[in-house]
């Protein structure tokens, strides 16, 4: 039993770290254009806490699956919007929408006390 739990963690670390790394490695280097500082910055706040309810079992490994889902739809939209060298305040209110949405997201995740055996 106890070497199912850590099996069970040790995916979910693997599968945060790998979706992490495609996440930010689809980042073009910054280039001269719109600037997005505090998007950006939300959105490494929103990955340190998936990182830490998998560290701290409080994600099963489907809910992080979600989660990263969720915040690499984030990334292309932030990129998307970028695309034409302006982002909008239609488009930066949008993207805020959602990472509102993917933080309440990641909180009741966190806080749904599933069993992460």
């Amino acid at each position: 039993m106890h070497t199912k739990k850590m099996l069970s963690i040790l995916t979910a670390i693997g599968i945060s770290f790998v979706l992490s790394i495609v996440t930010f490695a689809q980042e073009p280097t910054p280039t001269p254009g719109p600037k997005t500082p505090g998007i950006r910055k939300r959105q490494n706040n929103q990955q340190r806490r998936i990182g830490q309810g998998v560290r701290s079992g409080e994600l099963t490994a489907g809910e992080t699956v979600r989660l990263e889902k969720t915040q690499k739809e984030i990334q292309q939209d932030k990129k998307a919007a970028k695309s034409d060298g302006v982002v909008t305040a239609g488009e930066r209110k949008e993207i805020h929408k959602e990472q509102n949405r993917a933080s309440r997201q990641i909180y009741r995740a966190k806080h749904n006390n599933r069993d992460r055996n």
